[in-house]
This record gives C-alpha cells, structure tokens and sequence, in this order.
C-alpha cells in the first residue's frame, strides 16, 4: 500500500519542492511531480535556476522521448498515470493525483495559504477514509527545533 506523507507549512512550493528534490535525486530516488500544468512549467524553470551550481535531471512526461523518460529521476507529469517511474509521488497540486496508488511513495506539499490547506483537508480525509496510513511532517514546528 502506498505511504502517504503531509508536508505541511511549506513556505513556498516551488522552492520547497526544489530543495526536495534535489534530496531524492542525490539518494538514488526516482520522482514523478505532478500539478497543475501552470505549476509544473513554473517548476521546470525553477529547477534550472534555483541553485548555480547545481542540476537537478528532469523531464516533462509530455514530449519528451519515451529513453529521455527512462533515464530522467525526475519526470514533470500533468498525469501521473503515465509516467515510468513508480518509486515517489510527489503532489503539488490541488487535486488527488490520478492513479497515485501505483506509486511507493505519496508527498503531499502543502503551504501556508489557507486555500491550500482546505485543499489538502480533503486530499487528507480521501486517504485516510481509504486506510492508507498518513504521515505528517510540520515544516514550521521541524524549523523552530
């Protein structure tokens, strides 16, 4: 059964799943996000700038060479059905992930903004309603210590 995790009080979810990632990358981890396709250009971009002297390998699932995918640890997917990887799911958006149960691993990013985590609530109760047991991880309380 997938595990589910809740990364509560990101302050920023592109920065936060940045640095994210580049954490999975450098275990050995196999990621696909997913979001709303607004968010994952925004990611992608994001990815190539956020730090000058490192590169995070990725991919869109949308265009991109069926060996390019394969060889990606992080693959950017409008749905994450499709995509190759089945290790780490990671959600940026506001919906539950389509087919999010074939995956190892489920990350939910979640910030400070009030929609977002009504949102989130719902995304939470859907799980746990289904028995998957939830993790929760609280950013602002894991920063204060």
């Amino acid at each position: 059964m997938t595990e589910v995790a809740f990364h509560f009080n990101a302050p920023d979810k592109l920065g936060y799943a940045c640095r994210l990632l580049r954490k999975a990358v450098a275990k050995g981890s196999k990621v696909v996000v997913t979001g709303e396709s607004e968010l994952l250009r925004d990611l992608d971009v994001a990815l190539w700038t956020f730090a000058p002297l490192e590169f995070i390998p990725h991919c869109r699932s949308e265009g991109s060479a069926p060996a390019v995918l394969a060889a990606s640890p992080v693959v950017l997917a409008d749905s994450p059905r499709t995509a190759p990887h089945q290790q780490v799911l990671v959600n940026l958006g506001q919906s539950i992930p389509d087919g999010f149960e074939r995956f190892e691993r489920l990350i939910e990013v979640v910030t400070v903004d009030e929609g977002d985590r009504l949102q989130a609530r719902q995304r939470w109760k859907h799980y746990a309603e289904r028995g998957y047991a939830i993790t929760r991880h609280d950013r602002a309380r894991e920063a204060q210590q």
